[in-house]
């Protein structure tokens, strides 16, 4: 079937995670993404835990799924002219290095576009290419912390705790993805290309910004850290049950007397501080108390049962294994299995894109170190095997 971004090449000059993962991403809606490393090494998520029995990184191997791989030393002269010849042929360039590198090399937006005014240079970076931070090296528990994001994690009493996930560097690619489309549609319109200067901490600011700057600025306070609770509403949280955790989510006032008649309490129905949202959130100790005295004395099945068949939201809290293992998931395809050429048969997750005209693929195998070089040398600059040869042994590629 045909694929959204069949058509569209993307020379990949990312690493690690934030970035390989928004190149997987337009590979999986069909963009042909031309991974570029460092020949001997590349990658460095190439040699982190846990590997496989063919010793490939199963991390380096969920990023880079359907791309074509290829090195390229940037340290040489000849290495930054192939360069800026793939340049000529790609519609996309992604970069993550930290601002001024490519530069320093050469390889900055200004110089490329010369090359190809088309050029849609996409640079994700901690803090982007302005400001008193733009130099500073960032990784993603530095730009959850720069980004407010660990300020409002964890319980009250709990010292800075991150998000589990790696959170700044996937948004950073899933961000840089959507200004890229976005760029994509503008060029069809002008045939210009330009400059993305994608920031993690602009990332992570803005989704925290959205849900904790407007406690901020109407009551100049420091937001709380309010560990499962939600800021705005109430009953909202995760619950002890008598064998496990419940997760129990109320917002409209319909809800709200619906939880009531399940718990049977429906003698707080009428109590004026408890009637509104804009209210009840004022009291949530004392709510979240009533609530966890009922879930407490009941089994999270029980729960579940009396619940949804009220139309409450709520849900169990499984194990990581149990999700990896949840038929809802399963029936979405959100486990798929590849081939590997080094290490067979492997599990992955699989994509979120559910398009029913143009389908996306997260099967396609990740290249090995220089898998593709012959390949892409002689498709797109004309060389013939000699010429990649002799640019191997000269350690250009």
């Amino acid at each position: 079937m045909a694929k959204a971004l069949e058509g569209i090449r993307v020379l990949d000059l990312t690493r690690m995670y934030g970035g390989p993962l928004g190149t997987m991403i337009l590979a999986e809606l069909g963009a042909e993404v031309i991974k570029v490393e460092l020949p001997g090494g590349g990658d460095a998520i190439r040699t982190t835990a846990p590997l496989t029995e063919g010793q490939e990184s199963y991390r380096f191997v969920a990023l880079n799924r359907g791309k074509r791989g290829i090195t390229l030393n940037f340290h040489t002269e000849e290495g930054r002219r192939i360069c800026k010849e793939l340049v000529k042929k790609s519609d996309v360039l992604v970069e993550n290095f930290t601002p001024g590198v490519m530069e320093r090399f050469g390889l900055g937006y200004r110089e490329l576009e010369k090359h190809n005014p088309r050029l849609i240079y996409t640079s994700i970076s901690g803090f982007g290419h302005t400001g008193p931070s733009r130099h500073r090296v960032a990784f993603d528990t530095i730009i959850q912390a720069m980004g407010g994001m660990i300020s409002i994690n964890g319980h009250p009493d709990s010292p800075p705790t991150k998000v589990g996930s790696a959170i700044a560097d996937f948004l950073g690619g899933i961000f840089a993805d959507l200004a890229i489309l976005a760029a994509l549609q503008y060029r069809s319109r002008t045939n210009e290309g330009q400059f993305i200067d994608m920031s993690m901490q602009d990332c992570v600011w803005y989704i925290t910004a959205i849900q904790f700057l407007p406690y901020y600025l109407a009551t100049g306070k420091e937001p709380p850290r309010i560990g499962n609770r939600q800021l705005e509403v109430t009953p909202f949280n995760i619950y002890k049950a008598k064998d496990g955790y419940i997760v129990i989510g109320v917002v409209t006032v319909a809800q709200w007397h619906r939880l009531l008649e399940v718990i049977g309490r429906e003698d707080l129905k009428d109590i004026p501080e408890y009637y509104s949202q804009a209210t009840r959130i004022e009291h949530t100790e004392e709510i979240d108390a009533i609530v966890e005295a009922w879930t407490k004395q009941r089994t999270v099945d029980e729960i579940l049962k009396l619940l949804n068949d009220a139309d409450l939201a709520c849900s169990p809290v499984p194990t990581f294994g149990q999700v990896a293992n949840d038929p809802q998931l399963a029936s979405r395809d959100m486990q798929v299995e590849i081939e590997q050429s080094i290490s067979g048969k492997l599990k992955m997750p699989g994509s979120v894109f559910k398009m029913s005209k143009t389908p996306s693929d997260a099967t396609q195998q990740a290249p090995f170190l220089g898998q593709h070089n012959a390949d892409v040398y002689s498709e797109l600059l004309g060389y013939d095997q000699k010429t990649i040869t002799q640019l191997q042994q000269e350690g250009v590629i």
